[in-house]
Formats: structure tokens, sequence, C-alpha cells
């Protein structure tokens, strides 16, 4: 790795102090500190960048070892777009860079990002937790009563900076011990390991003239400050002090636009997760400088007029019919990108199509849920080409009926390859990509009524779908922290293909049609059709619901169960023939 080389550029009398490492021939990051930070704040990012670019640091007037002006008015806005000018016409004069800037160093960056003719010297601008303050005031203009309690909310995270305009109070708490208490916040705060800089109590006490300059006049009297150069928005979604609806409507103000979003708090994007956000950047900078557009890269452009869920992509296992199918349809119709996946490629086309002729978008692939290999070979595709998914639906599944005395063991082993293992593998790999790529995502596993009660008629079946639902329940608890939710669909008579493909074990192929028929027409006269299980799936991952019996007599097994277990197993011992695959 290259060491850092040190340059001061001098602005008006103002020693600006620099870094740079890397390549001069390759492409410049240049990036720009928040408060209380310093230049160093970013060395991590920098390290997870490697050699793809050249890196330039500064720390910013007030910071580290640059001049610290007295007067507050050296500390507004127009000065500090003025000393990144000159920082970038010092350093990287002859090809524009790219910007990358956090917290108040993102917030003084929107300045010039939106002066005009900044595209000759910015090539892009990557934003972290640090909205334009003149964006934040026109809102704050637009806003009616409606959105009071958004204000309020923002206003209860940013308490801070009422505290600012105290006079003398910031800066004698960072003189008085603040400073060494600072690593120890971090980590009660944030979880993060840092060490306090050798300049934090100065960079905090004359850091705060940014605030006093700027806050006030920006959202009183905000202007129209508008930019044509690419955006990238990395909203860290557990931020405490930048609430992530302060950065929605950037696209009004903005030309192309691409939001990501890291299940993290405020300094989390550097100094926890600093690959995952140097994997952002160097997807985003390398389509600038002219790369196509990664699959995923594009998930993550803002478009005007999308759905809820724009940006998202949804796995979905058995996708070819049912309630795979329809659950399909409901979140590509909710603007997410859907995988259609399903043991028989032609029907998982033919789901990824009917999304698309509605107006989504979807991909599909041919996947074999009860082989461990097939489901590990579709992470990775999923992991390489497409990024960790921001829901996976586990809905494969397959139905047996019929005494155990009659099941045999590869009975047992294709139900429970497909209905249970199937499961486990997608909540294994697909959590695991979460984890590592600091989603907030959501994990469905779709069970059963069945999962309630016992029956003699269900044993194989019901005991998979008891430990679906067991699974879910541990899974939600090992992920709570992580902010994936895990949620159990339990259907009940849902009239879907599963019924006619269901196995009746101990009769003969004749018998066997004539129970199948049956309960295609027990099912069929029961109405509830697959459509209405997908809306389900969708709200209980909207709500993080834990554990959702969708229909009626779901409803009714799960209460059963739990408050009347004699009567549930004298209802187990009644010969109902014609019960299929209860789902």
């Amino acid at each position: 790795m290259d060491q850092w080389q040190h340059r001061t550029v001098i602005r008006d009398g103002i020693n600006l102090a620099t870094r740079r490492r890397g390549d001069p021939g390759r492409p410049a990051v240049l990036c720009v500190h928040g408060y209380p930070d310093n230049g160093e704040v970013w060395d991590a990012l920098a390290d997870a960048l490697g050699d793809r670019f050249q890196v330039i640091t500064y720390d910013v007037r007030g910071a580290g070892a640059s001049s610290a002006p007295a007067p507050v008015a050296a500390y507004r806005l127009a000065e500090l777009r003025d000393d990144l000018f000159a920082v970038i016409d010092a350093l990287s004069p002859d090809r524009p860079v790219h910007l990358v800037a956090h917290d108040w160093g993102s917030i003084q960056s929107w300045e010039p990002v939106t002066e005009p003719g900044a595209e000759r010297r910015i090539a892009s601008f990557t934003t972290l937790s640090g909205p334009c303050l003149d964006h934040v005031g026109q809102s704050l203009r637009r806003r009616g009563a409606g959105d009071m309690m958004a204000s309020l909310r923002q206003l209860a995270k940013s308490w801070y900076i009422g505290a600012f305009h105290l006079p003398a109070l910031a800066p004698l708490a960072w003189k008085l011990g603040l400073a060494d208490a600072w690593p120890g916040i971090l980590r009660r705060t944030e979880g993060l390991e840092a060490a306090a800089s050798p300049t934090q109590s100065q960079d905090g006490a004359r850091g705060v003239a940014l605030y006093r300059a700027n806050m006030l006049p920006c959202l009183l009297h905000p202007r129209e400050r508008r930019t044509t150069i690419p955006v990238q928005l990395i909203v860290a979604t557990r931020d405490r002090y930048v609430a992530p609806g302060l950065l929605d409507g950037l696209s009004d103000w903005t030309g192309p636009l691409w939001r990501r979003e890291m299940n993290t708090g405020h300094w989390g994007p550097l100094l926890g997760h600093a690959a995952v956000t140097a994997d952002y950047l160097g997807e985003f900078i390398d389509h600038i400088e002219g790369a196509p557009e990664s699959a995923r890269l594009a998930r993550a452009r803002v478009r005007p007029n999308a759905g809820p869920d724009a940006g998202k992509l949804v796995v979905i296992t058995g996708a070819g019919s049912g309630i795979g199918r329809e659950t399909a349809l409901a979140f590509g119709g909710r603007g997410a990108t859907v995988l259609c996946t399903d043991i028989d490629p032609d029907s998982a086309a033919a789901t990824a199509e009917a999304v698309r002729a509605a107006g989504g978008e979807a991909l599909s692939r041919k996947t074999d849920v009860a082989n461990a290999r097939s489901m590990e070979a579709l992470a990775r595709y999923v992991e390489r080409e497409l990024g960790a998914p921001d829901v996976v639906v586990n809905n494969a599944g397959i139905g047996l009926a019929g005494p155990l005395l009659d099941t045999s063991v590869q009975d047992w082993k294709q139900v429970l390859d497909v209905n249970l293992w199937g499961v486990i593998h997608g909540c294994r790999l697909f959590g695991r990509q979460m984890i590592d790529q600091v989603k907030a995502g959501h994990i469905v596993n779709v069970s059963s009524a069945s999962a309630y009660l016992p029956s003699r008629a269900l044993p194989a079946y019901a005991t998979s779908k008891s430990a679906v639902l067991m699974l879910t329940e541990c899974l939600r608890a090992e992920l709570a922290d992580r902010g994936i939710g895990v949620s159990a669909i339990c259907p009940g008579l849902i009239d879907t293909p599963i019924t006619g493909r269901a196995r009746f074990v101990g009769v003969d192929e004749e018998e066997q049609g004539r129970r199948r028929q049956a309960a295609q027409r027990l099912y069929h006269r029961r109405g509830f059709t697959p459509d209405r299980v997908a809306r389900a799936i969708v709200d209980a991952v909207r709500d993080n619901r834990a554990e959702v019996p969708v229909s009626m007599e779901a409803s009714g097994m799960r209460w059963l169960g739990r408050l009347a277990p004699p009567l549930a197993r004298r209802l187990a011992r009644v010969d109902v023939e014609r019960l299929g695959a209860n789902r």
C-alpha cells in the first residue's frame, strides 16, 4: 500500500493540510470529512479501496493540521466551497475528481456540487449522511401538517444543533473531557472501536463554527441549489443524527441519482463497514468513468414514480406457480426486481415474463432447493451479479399424505429435503449475504396451517412444516440484532397446483388419482386463491410480522393447537381420507 504524500494547499492565507496516495494516473477520489473528525477518518476506506484509485483527503479549515480562522463568518459554505476547489485545482488540475463526503463534509460539499460549472472539477458525488441544508429548508417550507411528526422526530435527533448555538458551551465541553470520552461514546452508540485523534479536542471545539455560520441562514432562507453531476446517496438506516427521511426527494434537485442503504449507524460506512462502502464506490465510479452499469447499480438508480420497493431485490423459490408466482407478481408490481427460481426452468421463465408484462423487472433461474450445490450456485450467482437480496421468500414445497408406517425412507427424504432443507439452505446462504453486505433484509418462510395441529393423514408433511415454523422463530431471534426480519407464513386450504401434484402413500395409482381429484375439488370449493397469500407475504415483510396464519382455518387451527391441545390430539385421530397437502 502506498504511503500518504502530504502537501499544504494555501488559499487566501488559509493552510489546508492534504494527503494523497495511489497512482496519479488513476481516477482521483477526493474525501471530505465531517464533524468532529479530520481527514484520518477516511483511512479504513482508503485501505479498502486498495490501489484502484488515487485517494485524496484533506483537513477542512478548523480541523486537524489545517488553519483555524477565528471569525465564525470564515466557516460559511462559500468559503468551504472555495477551499475544496483550491484542493482540486492543486492536486487534480487536469481531471475531475470523484467527490466522497460524510456528515458535515457532505453538507458543505453540496455547495460546490450545486455551483454552476462544477462538472469541470467534479465527475461524481457520493454523499454519506449529509443533506444539503438548502434542500432541507425547501422541504420544510413545503411540508404540511401531515409531515409535522417527521419534522419533530428529526428535531429530536438534532438536539445537539441547538446546544452548539449556545455561547461557549460546546467548545468548553470538548476542552473539559469530551475528547477523551469520544472513543467510548462511539463504542456505546455505534458499536465501533476508534481511537481519539490527537487533535480531537480542538477539532470538536472549532468545528462548532460550521453550525453557527450556516445552519440557520440556510434553513430559514433556503436557495434553489441544483446539480447535473451524477450523485450516489448512501443512507445509514440506523443513523442517530441524520434521519433517512431528510434525504427523500433528492431527485427533485439532481440529475442522475442512485440510492443505496446500509443497515448501520452514522459512522458505520466509514469505520465499521468500509469494505462494503468501497465496493459501492468502486462500482459507481467505474460506471461514471465509462464501464457498463452493473445490474446491482442499475437497481439502485432512482426513477420517478417508482413503487415502494423500487431498488430492492426479491428472490423467490418455487416461483413457477401458485403462491410463488403470485408473490413474484405482487413484489414486481411494487417496483422490486424479482428473481424467480424453480426446479422447472420453463415455469420460472413464464413467471418472470408475466412480471415484465405487468411493467415490473424480473429474471429467472433453474434451482433445486433440495440440492445444496444447486442452492449454493444460486447464491453465488446472486452475490456476483445482483448483490445480496433484500427479501427472500423460501416458498418451494411438495405435498405428501398417508400413514407414517407406509412412508418410506425415500419419501421422508424427499419431503424433508424440499420442505425443510430447502428453507434451511435459503436462510443460511442469503442470511449470510444480507449480513455481509449490511442489509436490513427480510426472510419469509412458507410453512403451513398443518404446522399447528397433528394429523394421522399428514405425518411427513406436517412434521416438515412444523420444523419450518420453529426454524423461523429461532432465526428471527438470531437475526434481530442484525436488523433482518424473519416471518413464517402459514396458509390453509389454498387453491394451488400443489394439490394436483401431492402424493398419497400406501395406495395404488388409481386410488392416488382419485384422492388427488377429491383434494383439488375441496380446495377449489374453498376458493382461497394464492394471490391473497402473496398479499399477506408483502404485508409481513412491510410490518415485520413474526407469524401469519393467512386463512380463517389457519387461524382456527393455530388457536386450537395452543388453547386446547387435548382436543387437537383427538381430532388428529380422525381419518380424513381425501385430505391432501394442507396448503
